[in-house]
């Protein structure tokens, strides 16, 4: 069924709001529509399009049409379609996150628990980064919006983004010199009663894509760990669990998650790395509570602290404390 034997018309107005209209040719062999689109819309992946129809976005002679569903001859297909998800990825959007200090070149950020730094796969609207966009408009002239370091979705705490690129040059080549210092408070599973060093290399778990490890890991980076206890107490059952500062010597994907799991002081909620949900908390309980760099224009120490959030101070206020 050659492309040039198919009615094609597209509206002037946004095709959002006007479909994309298909008309069959009389010795059109029936076939899947999934498949007829994919052909007549080759920029455009077949999954996506069925996604599209799968959402009621595409209609066959008037009506809501189905993946499986097969087209012939005379029938008018009506396609109305729709932003890829990747595309919003760097559109301004109000996201909400508190501004703890600002600069003409820098910013730093109080992250709430379950926001996306970044986007990605799955998150791609609805990040801190569009947030950033919406709030500070100049980040869209400098890479990534100006995020340097990133923090998991769901840990809350400071970070800091630089306004232009010079700022963010300097504050990559902080973090690469291992001068930036990021302080975390944790709650841990079980007695943690003297301080240490984790010098573990991190890399992809071999079996789980979404996990980090570091036992045989995929491709593994030098990573860093200084844990202390502050408190221990126990739960209402009876369960063991420490209080502990730890501070990040190189910033590898979910490092205190995986260091602390390896010395079996999973973190509380933390079900990926075998946390358990006890005390009421529902995410892992990881805030990073104070960070420290080197000003870009006076090159002097700033310093910030973030207090922890009412989750967290719930989930303390449950536990029993020695």
């Amino acid at each position: 069924m050659p492309d040039t034997d198919i009615t094609k018309e597209s509206s002037s107005c946004p095709p959002d709001d006007e479909p994309l209209l298909f008309e069959l040719p009389l010795k059109t062999m029936p076939e899947r529509l999934d498949k007829v689109l994919a052909r007549l819309m080759p920029d455009h992946s077949r999954s996506r399009l069925q996604s599209w129809i799968e959402a009621g976005h595409v209609r066959v002679n008037g009506q809501a049409a189905r993946v499986r569903q097969t087209v012939g001859p005379a029938d008018c297909i009506e396609v109305w379609e729709q932003v890829a998800p990747e595309q919003q990825a760097f559109t301004p959007e109000p996201v909400a996150f508190d501004v703890v200090a600002q600069s003409p070149d820098w910013v730093v950020i109080n992250k709430p628990a379950g926001l996306v730094t970044h986007p990605g796969a799955g998150n791609w609207s609805g990040t801190l980064l569009n947030g950033l966009l919406y709030r500070f408009p100049e980040l869209a002239t400098v890479p990534r919006a100006g995020i340097v370091h990133r923090l998991d979705k769901d840990t809350s705490g400071l970070l800091v983004v630089a306004r232009h690129e010079k700022s963010q040059t300097h504050l990559v080549r902080q973090l690469q010199s291992r001068s930036v210092s990021r302080q975390y408070t944790a709650l841990a599973h079980g007695w943690v009663r003297h301080g240490g060093t984790v010098n573990v290399p991190i890399g992809r778990d071999p079996r789980v894509p979404v996990r980090m490890s570091a036992e045989n890991p995929i491709a593994p980076r030098e990573a860093i760990t200084h844990f202390e206890p502050l408190h221990i107490g126990t739960t209402a059952e009876g369960q063991q669990v420490s209080q502990i500062i730890c501070r990040l010597e190189t910033g590898r994907t979910h490092q205190i998650r995986v260091h602390m799991a390896s010395v079996c002081h999973p973190l509380v909620a933390d079900v990926l790395y075998g946390g358990r949900l006890i005390a009421g908390a529902s995410r892992q309980m990881l805030h990073a509570q104070a960070l420290s760099f080197d000003d870009f224009s006076t090159g002097e120490r700033v310093t910030f602290e973030a207090p922890l959030p009412a989750d967290f101070e719930q989930t303390l206020g449950l536990l029993a404390w020695q």
